[in-house]
């Protein structure tokens, strides 16, 4: 099996130094060693757990889910402590694994998001409580601290859904996410096909054995054949990234 590791210090002189890397480092090494797996990259982020937009960990969850690895950390809260980026790490799809609490994998992620959803739906009751106090307050005529009289603003469409549903639009905008699905993994390649060309592959079967020498699956899964890099091509030609 494939793995993509992840290592994370909290400062710039730590990233120098190697402290606490070392451990990290070795964590997950035992870690393969004792699941069978390979890791064939790692990533090392140089920043604090508390913040969600980490380049290095959207790299090797990027690469993850581009080969079908399985991204290993050495704790789990190298991760992040926001429940906010546990749920979108689920939505990744990338499979994860920590070498602190091995157990710990997607059915954790699961609980945590549903945690978070469930914080969401706490904060959206306790919106719809306070528009329902200040609707009353409006109701009622009362005023507030500076005298002025409450007043209650209604947003979004006032139709709803209906003139979509009559325009035979939902449809129409469920291919169009397909499509951008589709467009958005062309995109996620882009980079990949630009370095294989870059270190001097020209054919269409240099370019299908180099994505395959990275571990990176064909959309439908398995190896690269150069039809499929053609079809590629030609998606990444119209996107204007090739």
């Amino acid at each position: 099996m494939k793995a993509v590791a992840y290592y994370r210090v909290s400062t710039a002189s730590q990233g120098r130094s190697g402290l606490g890397l070392e451990a990290q480092r070795r964590d997950v090494e035992a870690l393969c060693t004792a699941r069978g797996f390979d890791i064939i990259a790692d990533f090392t982020e140089v920043e604090s757990g508390k913040r969600n937009d980490r380049p290095q960990l959207t790299e090797a969850l990027r690469r993850a889910k581009l080969t079908g690895a399985t991204l290993v950390v050495a704790k789990l809260d190298r991760l992040s402590r926001s429940l906010a980026f546990v749920s979108a790490l689920q939505e990744s799809g990338a499979r994860f694994i920590a070498a602190d609490m091995p157990e710990a994998n997607e059915l954790t992620v699961g609980v945590l998001a549903a945690v978070a959803r469930q914080e969401g739906k706490a904060i959206s009751q306790r919106t719809r409580d306070g528009l329902a106090i200040a609707r009353e307050r409006a109701a009622s005529g009362g005023t507030n601290k500076w005298g002025q009289p409450y007043k209650v603003a209604r947003l979004g469409n006032p139709n709803g859904a209906a003139p979509l549903r009559r325009a035979g639009k939902g449809n129409a905008a469920a291919i169009a996410a397909k499509a951008a699905a589709v467009d958005a993994k062309c995109v996620e390649l882009a980079g990949e096909v630009a370095s294989l060309r870059k270190a001097g592959a020209v054919s269409l079967r240099d370019l299908a054995g180099g994505l395959n020498e990275r571990r990176i699956e064909a959309p439908r899964g398995g190896n690269w054949h150069p039809s499929g890099v053609k079809r590629l091509l030609f998606r990444l030609d119209r996107l204007r990234l090739s």
